[in-house]
């Protein structure tokens, strides 16, 4: 079994579970409301009908977040930690959403049932680089296939993929949304455009990026930016981000002993992983040139509309316009 990206981003590392990112196109919708009806097909191939457009939206934190921005107030959520510590939820009013699992996995199944949803939203992570999706595995977002079968019994659940490039997700977002009734903000596509182009520039200065997860005492895993959606839109954007190399999906785990190995001028650490100053507590990362020079930056995991990925694009690309060359 496929370690999965919920332990890359969790520190759960001994955990075997389903798939990560990878690099393929997601399938297409099918959406109707004849006579009050409501379709929609899953990039998964699951079909839902409803008798009405679904009203109360509940699922993971990481795609209801992209509904929220698009002025769709969840009114359950479920993940990986509490929706207060969480980026994409930062500035919202949480008081009318009802958080019913705050640790991976870990779901109030009567809570959520109390919340009433129409539908349940969440995502799908392939376990390879050719967008295998493993069917006998989980969604993510669920401890395993009886808990999953358990919510579906409250709610229909739909998947969007997590793969191919972040512009294909953040597309389906967008169909999903519009299916439901919403519609981005007026001015949201231009803006996200506007960072991607920023960012686009900042990539010229030919600066070298890695993005991490680090654990004490499970070393460092360097994602790979091909089965990333995030980072392989920034490696379009022309972002050179070396791979480390190995033949596991997703990531290559290093030791601490051997991460000097893979110098690179910037380096991205997961928001779900070891902060910034624990990191530089590591003689042999505070010793790797990027940390040296002080470019060390935030990888903040952004929901998949465009509001949440112009801010992270921004954010990225402030922080290369402020960084050089020091490799």
């Amino acid at each position: 079994m496929t370690t999965s990206r919920r332990t890359f981003l969790t520190g759960s590392l001994a955990v075997a579970a389903t798939g990560l990112l990878a690099a393929c196109g997601s399938s297409g919708s099918d959406t109707a409301t004849a006579g009050g009806a409501w379709t929609f097909t899953d990039d998964l191939g699951t079909k839902v009908d409803l008798d009405a457009k679904p009203a109360r939206i509940a699922g993971l934190t990481d795609a209801i977040a992209s509904l929220w921005n698009y002025g769709i107030t969840p009114a359950a959520a479920f993940g990986y930690t509490a929706m207060a510590d969480d980026v994409n939820f930062r500035g919202r009013d949480l008081s009318g959403v009802k958080e019913v699992g705050r640790t991976y996995g870990e779901i109030d199944i009567e809570a959520l049932a109390a919340a009433k949803p129409d539908l349940i939203l969440t995502h799908a992570y392939p376990v390879d680089s050719a967008g295998t999706i493993d069917k006998a595995q989980p969604l993510y977002g669920f401890k395993d296939i009886t808990q999953q079968h358990a919510v579906a019994e409250i709610a229909p659940i739909i998947a969007l993929k997590m793969a191919g490039s972040a512009t294909n997700v953040v597309d389906r977002t967008v169909d999903l949304v519009r299916a439901l009734g919403g519609e981005p903000p007026a001015t949201a596509e231009q803006d996200y455009d506007a960072a991607r182009d920023r960012l686009k520039t900042a990539a010229a200065k030919g600066l070298t990026v890695m993005a991490i997860a680090a654990y004490p005492g499970d070393g460092v895993y360097i994602a790979k930016a091909g089965d990333d959606p995030a980072l392989r839109s920034y490696t379009e954007l022309g972002l050179t981000y070396p791979d480390p190399g190995g033949s596991k999906y997703y990531w290559e785990q290093v030791s601490w002993e051997n991460i000097g190995k893979y110098a690179t001028d910037v380096v991205l650490y997961s928001l779900r992983a070891m902060d910034k100053d624990t990191l530089l507590q590591q003689p042999t990362f505070a010793r790797m040139p990027a940390a040296a020079a002080g470019q060390v930056f935030p990888w903040e995991f952004s929901s998949m509309d465009y509001v949440a990925q112009a801010r992270t694009l921004n954010n990225l690309a402030a922080n290369l316009e402020a960084s050089r060359k020091v490799v």
